[in-house]
Parts: C-alpha cells; sequence; structure tokens
C-alpha cells in the first residue's frame, strides 16, 4: 500500500524511495508492484558482478530494451541477445579499438569547438541543451564525416529524441497503452522512425555509390565482414547505427553537464584540468593529450559515479538461481541501481563527496563496483569512445573559460538514463585567452 500512496513521488523520481527501501530492507529487497508483478531491487555489488559477469549466461536484459526500445531502434548490439548479439558484437568490435578510435579524434574535437560557439561569455545558460546537441553531432560527424547535411542532422536528432521521449511514457505510464495506441501517438512515433530509416539508406547507399574512403565509422561498418566473408545486410546496418545515435548521445551529455555543474562547484579542479593541459607540450597530438590528461579523467569518473547516466541495469534470469541465502525462481525481475551501489558507504570513503583523487591510480582498482558503462560481455562497446569525447569536450572548455555555478544544489530527473534538471551556468573568459 506503501507503494501506491507514494505512486506520484515515485513516478516523479524513484531514487528516494528506493534508498529508504535500501535503508530498510537491506541491500536487496523484492518490491510488490501492482497485485501480479513483482521486482528484486539490489545495490549488492556482488550480486550485479554475479549477474553481470560471473553467471552472465543465465541472464538476459529485460523486455524494456529488448522489445520496447527495439521497435523504435531495431535488433542492435544494445537490445539483441543471445548468438544474434555475440555474432554483431564480434563484427562490430574492431571499429571501436583505440587505434580505430584515434583517427576520429579531429573529427571530434572540430565538432565540440562547433557546438562551443553557442556559447554566451557571462551569460547565464542552460548548459545541457548546447552538451546534447554537441554530443549528437559528435556522433553523427564521427559516423558520416561530412556527409549528411544539416536539415537531415537536424531530422535525426528531431526523431530520436522524440522516440526517446516516448519510450519514457510508455514506460511509466503503462495504464495509458491502449490510449496510445488508440489515439494514434504511438503510430506517429513508429512512422517518424521509418523517416530516420529512409534517411540512414539514402545516406549509405551514397557512400557506396562514391567508394569513397572517409575512415569514419560507417567506413568500418560497410567494410566490417562476418566470418563467413558477408558483410551487413542494409537493415542491420541501420539497426547498429540507430543504437549509436541513440546510446551515444544522451548518456554523453547527460554526463557532460553533471562534470560542468561538479567543476563548477569545486573550482580547484578547473584549475587542476587547466595547469595540466598547459604542460601538455604537444597539443595536436589528440590521441597523447587525451591519454595524458590524467586529472581531467579522475574528474569525469568521479562525476560518473555520483551521477551514472545508465543508473540502473536489468536483467532476468533463464533458470532459477540462488545468491548468498537468495533463492530466484526463473523469469525474475531483477533491477540494480548503479546510483546506490556507486555511492554505498560499505564500498566508497566519503560516498557523496566529490573527491576525484581516489580515480588517482585509474578506475580498475574499482572494477567489482564501479559500473559506469556497465560490465561483462555487455559492457558498452562504446566506453573509449565516451571516454575520449567528454576529455577533449572538457579540456576545450577549460583552457578558454572559467565555470560559475547558477544552481544552489544539483537537481536530477531520472528516466530512462539520469538527466540532468538544472544545468544552469556562467562561462567567464579566462584572462589568459
Amino acid at each position: 500500500m506503501r507503494f501506491f500512496r507514494h505512486a506520484l513521488n515515485i513516478l516523479k523520481n524513484p531514487l528516494p524511495f528506493h534508498h529508504r527501501n535500501f535503508e530498510t530492507h537491506g541491500d536487496t529487497f523484492r518490491l510488490k508492484i501492482g497485485f501480479t508483478s513483482e521486482v528484486f531491487f539490489s545495490r549488492n555489488a556482488a550480486f550485479a558482478e554475479y549477474v553481470l559477469q560471473k553467471n552472465q549466461k543465465n541472464y538476459t536484459k529485460s523486455k524494456i530494451q529488448t522489445e520496447d526500445l527495439s521497435k523504435y531502434v531495431g535488433k542492435g548490439l544494445l537490445t539483441s541477445e543471445g548468438e544474434h548479439w555475440r555474432k554483431q558484437r564480434k563484427l562490430i568490435q574492431p571499429a571501436f579499438h583505440k587505434k580505430q578510435l584515434e583517427q576520429l579524434l579531429g573529427t571530434v574535437q572540430s565538432a565540440i569547438s562547433s557546438e562551443y560557439e553557442k556559447i554566451k561569455p557571462e551569460a547565464v545558460i542552460n548548459i545541457f541543451p548546447i552538451l546534447n546537441d554537441l554530443a549528437f553531432q559528435t556522433v553523427v560527424k564521427s559516423l558520416f564525416s561530412s556527409a549528411a547535411n544539416v536539415e537531415q542532422i537536424s531530422r535525426l536528432q528531431f526523431i530520436t529524441e522524440a522516440a526517446q521521449n516516448m519510450l519514457v511514457r510508455e514506460l511509466r505510464q503503462p495504464y495509458l497503452g491502449w490510449w496510445f495506441k488508440a489515439s494514434g501517438i504511438l503510430e506517429k512515433h513508429l512512422k517518424l522512425t521509418q523517416e530516420a530509416r529512409t534517411i540512414l539508406k539514402s545516406m549509405v547507399n551514397e557512400r557506396r555509390a562514391s567508394k569513397d574512403k572517409q575512415g569514419d565509422l560507417l567506413d568500418m561498418l560497410l567494410e566490417a565482414k562476418y566470418e563467413d566473408g558477408n558483410f551487413m545486410d542494409e537493415e542491420q546496418l541501420i539497426d547498429e547505427i540507430l543504437i549509436l545515435f541513440t546510446a551515444g548521445h544522451e548518456t554523453t551529455s547527460n554526463a557532460l553537464t553533471f562534470t560542468f555543474q561538479l567543476l563548477a562547484l569545486h573550482p580547484k579542479w578547473q584549475e587542476r584540468i587547466y595547469g595540466e593541459f598547459q604542460e601538455i607540450e604537444d597539443k595536436t597530438d589528440l590521441m597523447a593529450l587525451v591519454s595524458k590528461s590524467k586529472i581531467c579523467q579522475q574528474v569525469l569518473e568521479e562525476a560518473m559515479r555520483l551521477y551514472p547516466p545508465a543508473y540502473f541495469i536489468d536483467r532476468v534470469n533463464i533458470d532459477p538461481d540462488a545468491f548468498e541465502g537468495m533463492t530466484f525462481a526463473a523469469n525474475s525481475n531483477l533491477l540494480f541501481s548503479v546510483y546506490e551501489i556507486h555511492r554505498h558507504p560499505g564500498l566508497w570513503e566519503h560516498p557523496n563527496a566529490f573527491h576525484p583523487e581516489r580515480f588517482a591510480e585509474g578506475s580498475r582498482k574499482f572494477s567489482s563496483h564501479y559500473f559506469p558503462f556497465g560490465a561483462g560481455p555487455r559492457k558498452c562497446i562504446g566506453n573509449n569512445f565516451a571516454m575520449f569525447e567528454m576529455i577533449i569536450a572538457v579540456i576545450e572548455i577549460i583552457q578558454t573559460y572559467k565555470i560559475h555555478p547558477e544552481f544552489e544544489t544539483i537537481a536530477i530527473t531520472p528516466l530512462i538514463t539520469l538527466k540532468p534538471k538544472n544545468g544552469f551556468l556562467r562561462f567567464e573568459k579566462r584572462s589568459e585567452c
């Protein structure tokens, strides 16, 4: 009954409700939702590691991704399972190796610098829309180089974000499913995704016809071969591109916004990043630049600990399972709170404080309880790309501006990803610039 009494507040932000339950019932608890459904919530990092890595073959993603999301973006890496997923992962993985990504860093930096021209010094601005555009432009230009025109990019971004917003409505208001169908709203959004597929197919066909090599992600995907020597068919290629749009831009823009807010509240870390940047001799070698920007990486790692964009991980077990005395019937719904694991007082010193120095030796020492990009075989394939992009994005800001907060405390909106709510900042030009 308590769930129903607080349903409206839980709908807006379920994290405080979950936290109270964790504090009351322990690191794993079962929550009845409605009269028949139940979910196991957990902030037990060892349990998460068991499910995501040690016994991952017994677990699949829930229907939220394999069905609800897939109707908008198809069966790509994020939404597929089993042999189809393994086949695609093996095919696409080489495109995200560091040596391949090095070729894209100039494109990434150019896209970032272009978006930062929207910043008006000394004006109070909400940085999230700028960073959201930045992240989308970075993905598009890394995929297509200069092949996509402004109208196509704008339309693709609109459709991607419209589909995400519609999915949020479906998940948050399942009782309106009948109305979404009857009113035509669902059909309208599904038609939009077909429009996006048509745009992408035209761009792919133009690239194939031109036979020009751009050295971008599209070239890599077009040239990738399965073990039998065949290439990806057109529909699968479009699925994978849509997944890159969906997974590759919102999480990055969220993480960057939270990072800038934290830097605004902790200006000494701005100066440490700036000092580190000044000491790097060859600033034109972008791979060396991101590799040597250790302080910047620490700040980003800590920002994603406090505000992980993918703040929950869901799994369903195929066969019955047990862990630390708990038993789970087949098809149990498990929801791991990355947000709670990253702030667990038994795992972190000063868990709610911003202490980037904890990552001075890198994040590997925390691999058993630090999951900003997931864990195990399903760990985000674009984690290196995202880190390189975010390091460049932070450095490009810090070398030009000092960031000041125009908010009291960081506020969040937990949707499919953990979104910032009040990214209001003021950017002061550095006197050195």
